[in-house]
């Protein structure tokens, strides 16, 4: 899990990716970062520029690299430990259509509409709305 500041935690991304570009040892939670920035060349020049106080916006049209890849991250620690109990299942019967990381994207769409609720709520999140969106994503 990554925890801290904005800054702080966006520095990690930042020193994992400059950590497997030198060939350094990583830890087992920099091997699960660097996983997911191998999967994302496009935020390569972010990381290699160690850009971490730009803001993104969608007005901009915009994706946030940071966000984006940090909720990969969180997705991979929900399906390892199955919270909320069935995602892991839940996950399971999408890659049996599509491969892991698109199956990924898919949940990131759930995943990111569940905390909006939740912040324009002023609630923890709905994690059994989460889930079933996530099954509903399985069964199309």
């Amino acid at each position: 899990m990554l925890y801290g500041d904005r800054d702080n935690v966006r520095q990690v991304f930042v020193d994992t990716f400059h950590k497997v570009s030198s060939g350094e040892m990583l830890s087992p939670m920099e091997q699960i970062i660097a996983d997911v920035i191998q999967e994302h060349p496009e935020y390569h020049a972010v990381l290699r520029l160690g850009e971490i106080t730009g803001d993104y916006t969608v007005e901009r049209g915009e994706t946030n690299p940071f966000l984006h890849m940090g909720m990969h991250i969180t997705i991979r620690e929900q399906v390892s430990i199955d919270r909320p109990v069935g995602i892991a299942a839940a996950w399971r019967q999408l890659v049996l259509r599509e491969d892991a990381h698109k199956a990924e994207h898919r949940m990131l769409d759930c995943l990111a509409e569940t905390l909006l609720q939740a912040q324009r709520s002023s609630t923890p999140p709905d994690e059994q709305a989460y889930l079933e969106a996530v099954r509903r994503l399985g069964e199309m």
